[in-house]
């Protein structure tokens, strides 16, 4: 039960009834300048249009900027190699990667070995979007030390399952991995349909889940042994607290502007309790979407003059229509012991006119401390001032698991970077691992746009240091680490 939503409710009910009996002074004072003028925050942590645009004054600042790294130095994934029905080999791109991780976020040692899961593919074929296993001894560093066990699921996985919604997957696409108390390796990403109107099939993702079985067939080599207990968890979205792909597409007229999201679902534990974090986009109980929403003063500033300025700046934008769309959030489910459905919860935070997409949750318990981060780009988002080559990784921290999450560093802003898309060093999806007893956490990310270039691959980016305390974080100066590297020795 939301208490904080129930409290809101009640106010806003006393309000209702002071107005009702005669409470002139006090409508006088509350009328708004617009009728379509309204302050409901829904009970949930909002990322604001003047944090975002805030931001901007922060861009060059050495603690939130992503290192340069030195292009010759770079390297494909030597291990990252396929063949294809005609016997050749392929170099394929890597992108979005997460690590074997324990219950508290930290690298777990599996084995001796580090596990690192990521998407890999075809540089010539989009859709081939498919879930690798990486690993190797948890004492190396380099990229080449990094061995492929290759492809998690056969193609045949899908519909051994007897999973109504795996059978139409046509698409592997991020998510996070445990070690669980029992030694088992349990995998959970995202099921993402094709997106083909006359078969009524919309991109639909869904958060899903397999054991992953693995074994070790003689030293110093891994293999996935076939997957168990493969199932959905949470398909589509209820609609009502999470947009559902019906909602964004189903109506038989495409926005070719919307973006339906669901998926990344991110493990975390809490007291005993089991939960999934994941990327969303609000449902109809949380300010969903339209340009009733540009007139919410809580999706801009607390400051009512900057509300009024920015409002009516946005209403005569070329971005007004991308904003009405903007309904990003990050979202939580509890989940039983059996990995099934338990509970929906309230989102987390919401992007409601900023971003329709705020991407690959990251969140882990420091100190007492939530701490959330989640990667946006500026193409994105409806704030001027902000562009195509803006990419950021955004953090908040809370005391509790159900917010209030505030912004780090005043603004949300933990990491930035501002590059050409055809620099082989742009990189993206970055990724907070905390480490053992430290104040520092490794950033990892991949480096290099999937089939901009003939040799140069996806591939793991250099990782470096970010420092954290409290709700300031900052890059550690000179830390930049082997590509693909998930922890330190300190």
């Amino acid at each position: 039960m939301n208490f904080k939503r129930l409290a809101k409710q009640a106010t806003i009910v006393t309000l209702s009834t002071a107005i009702l009996a005669g409470g002139d002074g006090l409508l006088a004072q509350a009328a708004p300048k617009d009728s379509k003028d309204h302050n409901e925050d829904y009970g949930i942590s909002h990322i604001t249009r003047s944090d975002v645009s805030d931001m901007i004054n922060q861009h060059g600042d050495s603690d939130f900027t992503v290192p340069e790294f030195d292009a010759s130095t770079i390297e494909n994934i030597p291990s990252a190699t396929k063949t294809d029905e005609n016997g050749n080999e392929i170099m394929m791109d890597v992108w979005d990667t997460w690590p074997l991780q324990n219950a508290d976020g930290t690298v777990a040692e599996y084995n001796g070995y580090h596990i690192l899961f990521g998407l890999a593919g075809d540089p010539e074929d989009p859709n081939d979007t498919f879930i690798y296993m990486f690993y190797k001894d948890a004492d190396d560093k380099s990229i080449d030390d990094w061995k492929n066990a290759g492809r998690v699921f056969d193609d045949e996985d899908k519909h051994l399952a007897d999973d109504e919604y795996l059978k139409d997957q046509s698409e592997e696409w991020s998510g996070s991995a445990t070690f669980t108390s029992d030694g088992e390796v349990r995998l959970f990403y995202t099921n993402r349909t094709e997106f083909n109107v006359d078969k009524e099939l919309y991109g639909k993702q869904t958060l899903t889940t397999a054991q992953v079985n693995v074994s070790e067939p003689e030293a110093g080599t891994l293999n996935v042994d076939g997957v168990e207990d493969h199932k959905s968890i949470f398909e589509g979205g209820d609609g009502s607290v999470y947009q559902n792909v019906e909602q964004a597409f189903g109506n038989g007229d495409i926005d070719w502007n919307e973006n339906h999201t669901l998926r990344d679902p991110h493990y975390i534990e809490e007291d005993g309790s089991k939960y999934l974090v994941f990327e969303a986009n609000t449902g109809t109980e949380f300010g969903y979407s339209g340009e009733e929403s540009l007139y919410n003063r809580a999706y801009y500033s607390k400051s009512n003059k900057y509300f009024q300025d920015e409002k009516d700046k946005l209403l005569e934008s070329p971005q007004k229509d991308y904003a009405e769309l903007a309904n990003g959030a990050i979202g939580i489910i509890e989940i039983n012991d059996d990995y099934t459905l338990k509970e929906v919860k309230d989102p987390l935070i919401a992007s409601n006119t900023v971003t329709d997409e705020i991407e690959r949750p990251n969140i882990f318990k420091k100190d007492g401390k939530w701490y959330l981060f989640t990667s946006a780009r500026g193409s994105k988002m409806t704030i001027d001032g902000i562009d195509d080559e803006d990419i950021y990784m955004l953090g908040y921290v809370a005391n509790s698991l159900d917010g209030e999450f505030k912004p780090m560093n005043k603004t949300g802003i933990v990491l930035h970077q501002d590059l050409d898309p055809y620099d082989v060093t742009w990189n993206y999806a970055h990724y907070a691992i905390p480490q053992e007893n430290s104040d520092e956490v490794v950033i990892t990310s991949y480096m290099t746009n999937r089939g901009y270039f003939e040799d140069e691959k996806s591939t793991f980016s250099p990782s470096f240091k970010l420092d954290l305390k409290g709700k300031k974080s900052s890059v550690v100066e000179d830390s930049i680490l082997e590509q693909g590297q998930i922890t330190v020795d300190e």
